[in-house]
């Protein structure tokens, strides 16, 4: 789900919903959270799309961004590095 680490990065285990009609998390789905985006799974366009939607939502640059496992499946785990924020819709998985 969402785990923020003694260092202060989070992990985020995602399932990935892309083609969607707009970007936004949506709730449980298993043991990762369920995530919208509308960029289509074609070229990594998904996964760069994710990346920029993830940055803004943390508030960090997209470089704090960090897919760790996943890059073809809809199930990945990303690395938040030094969030500034957790984003509303997500402070109710947040562990610690």
């Amino acid at each position: 789900m969402l785990t923020r680490l003694t260092n202060g990065d989070i992990l985020l285990q995602l399932h990935v919903q892309p083609g969607a009609s707009r970007d936004q998390f949506l709730g449980l789905h298993g043991d990762a959270i369920k995530v919208a985006i509308k960029a289509p799974p074609v070229d990594g366009k998904a996964n760069a799309h994710l990346q920029q939607f993830l940055a803004s939502s943390f508030d960090v640059a997209k470089r704090q961004v960090l897919l760790e496992k996943g890059e073809l499946s809809r199930q990945k785990k990303w690395r938040i590095v030094a969030p500034c924020t957790v984003p509303d819709a997500l402070q109710i998985y947040l562990e610690s």
